[in-house]
């Protein structure tokens, strides 16, 4: 069936700005990314003083990103369970705090080189905790069919922070030192939390009780090893980002000791980053109506790791700029096609851990990746170290060109509420289990081959919405009498089930219902264990 999210090419990419609290956010969230990009260049150009070995550079980049890769599953777990509002007001708190101690620490002469990296860390441990949230609210704040353009919105917002972020801390870098950046961006958090306290976001309904984080986390996790469009973006996901980080890491060294220049130099390459990513936002809508997701995400990759050699055998200023304009514009154009592709392939309960998953492939993909980079240069040299980067870039195109992230953007993921849910004696506890739920079919013999791979793909799905264990069974003493089984951990789990189906799950349950014979549906039976 065709969905509501199939993108509409006639559509305006500013269109989702016309919702006052996506229109409020996008802005506020701008303002933020400048000051998270100034930090970075303020905490970067910092280390090059306090420590300016290629490995300790390296490792600013890792202490940012790091605790993405260690809390951002629990942090979407948290983020599908609580109020997503007040969860990201608390986060921004956080990093304001944390913002402004690092700010007067550095101002008053007492910041070292493993207390940066401390600070750093965490600020990387409030953005862990706001990135899946943040970007789960997304579907909430405009019309489906604008979901592909809000991206877009949010990827060109990220830019254009970057654009002009890098720029205005090189100046301020050089005019008043890394303390006073540190400062700003604690300020810029302000903007978030007012933007958010001004959204009247309606609360989520349901009849059952919120999951607990562990089972949370265990439930996403199944998703994501069940789902094959969520393991597809996260495997070309990573096969990019270990490669494309060494250009992040390397960058202040690049500067300082390649170029023999300063922060106004470092600063106005990140921004000629943002400036390309910018440009290639814009020409990402008519180039997608030509190309593939697959081919721009790979062609765009091939591009990244040109712009890697350029930028590692530049020489000057200007080459090394014009490489930076074009590994801004190759980055846009992979990110972007691949957080729409996490988007697409989550249903809204599981949203935010899915993207968590995605956000814990970036950011350990960068973390580790600029830690290796970091080490591989300190050993063979810049130059070297970005040569192999691009051709590992190149390699991991060939390696997992197989998994396709632009095959599924017609499903439709909303709740369809089709599957009845079963009577419950007052007597049984939720939380009662094992639960075996037997399916009865009656199909024609010369017809099970075709129905046995429908029943593969609601396999999938049952595995995916909370099933530890799926069987089918034929009867052998009457032909064409089939029993689909399988088990979940409680009657509670169960229930939940109910509520995660999708319209698309549905209209795959309505395959299997096609081959059952009879007037009567198929016999459903729900067994627990033990005694009631």
């Amino acid at each position: 069936m065709t969905s509501a999210i199939v993108k509409d090419t006639h559509a305006s990419p500013w269109t989702p700005l016309r919702h006052r609290v996506f229109r409020t956010l996008w802005i506020a969230s701008i303002v933020s990314n400048i000051g998270s990009w100034m930090h970075e260049v303020g905490a970067g150009w910092l280390m090059t003083s306090l420590a300016p070995s290629p490995l300790m550079v390296a490792l600013v980049q890792a202490a940012t990103t790091a605790p993405v890769f260690l809390l951002a599953l629990p942090a979407g777990a948290l983020a599908d369970i609580v109020d997503r509002r007040r969860y990201l007001i608390t986060s921004q708190v956080w990093m304001l705090v944390t913002a402004a101690t690092l700010g007067a620490l550095t101002l008053a002469g007492m910041m070292t080189a493993p207390l940066l990296l401390v600070f750093t860390f965490a600020l990387g441990i409030g953005t862990a905790m706001m990135m899946p949230a943040w970007g789960a609210i997304t579907p909430e704040l405009i019309q489906r069919d604008e979901l592909h353009a809000a991206i877009g919105l949010n990827t060109m917002g990220m830019n254009v922070a970057r654009a002009i972020g890098p720029a205005l801390a090189g100046l301020i870098v050089a005019a008043a030192g890394p303390g006073t950046v540190f400062m700003l961006n604690a300020v810029s958090f302000l903007a978030v939390i007012a933007a958010l306290k001004r959204w009247q976001r309606a609360p989520s309904v349901s009849e059952l009780p919120a999951e607990r984080v562990v089972g949370a986390i265990r439930a996403g996790l199944r998703y994501a090893r069940h789902s094959p469009q969520l393991r597809a973006v996260l495997i070309r996901s990573a096969a990019f980002f270990v490669f494309a980080s060494a250009s992040w890491a390397l960058l202040p060294l690049i500067v300082r000791q390649e170029l023999h220049s300063g922060p106004g130099t470092y600063g106005l390459f990140l921004a000629c980053m943002g400036i390309g990513a910018i440009a290639g936002a814009l020409l990402l809508p008519r180039v997608h109506g030509q190309v593939s997701r697959d081919g721009i995400v790979a062609g765009a990759t091939g591009l990244y790791a040109i712009a890697m050699l350029a930028l590692a055998h530049s020489g000057n200023i200007y080459a090394a700029a014009a490489a930076m304009l074009l590994t801004g514009a190759a980055w846009i154009s992979v990110v972007s096609p691949l957080m729409t592709a996490a988007q697409i392939a989550l249903p809204g309960w599981v949203r935010a851990r899915g993207l968590a998953l995605f956000w814990v492939v970036f950011m350990g993909g960068m973390a580790a990746g600029s830690a290796l980079w970091g080490q591989v240069a300190s050993w063979i040299g810049i130059p070297y170290a970005l040569t192999l980067a691009a051709i590992g870039a190149l390699i991991g195109i060939a390696a997992t060109w197989r998994y396709r992230i632009g095959q599924h953007d017609s499903q439709d993921l909303t709740p369809s509420m089709a599957w009845p849910t079963p009577m419950m004696p007052d007597e049984l506890e939720v939380d009662r289990g094992p639960v075996m739920v037997t399916v009865e079919y009656r199909i024609d013999p010369a017809r099970v081959h075709a129905f046995t791979h429908v029943m593969h793909q609601i396999r999938r799905l049952r595995r995916r919405d909370g099933a530890f264990m799926w069987e089918l069974f034929n009867d052998i003493e009457k032909p064409g009498r089939m029993v689909e089984c399988f088990m979940v951990e409680s009657w509670l789990e169960h229930l939940r089930q109910h509520e995660r189906v999708t319209v698309a799950d549905r209209d795959i349950l309505d395959k299997s219902r096609l081959f059952h014979l009879g007037s009567e549906a198929p016999r459903v039976t729900h067994l627990v264990a033990g005694g009631i």
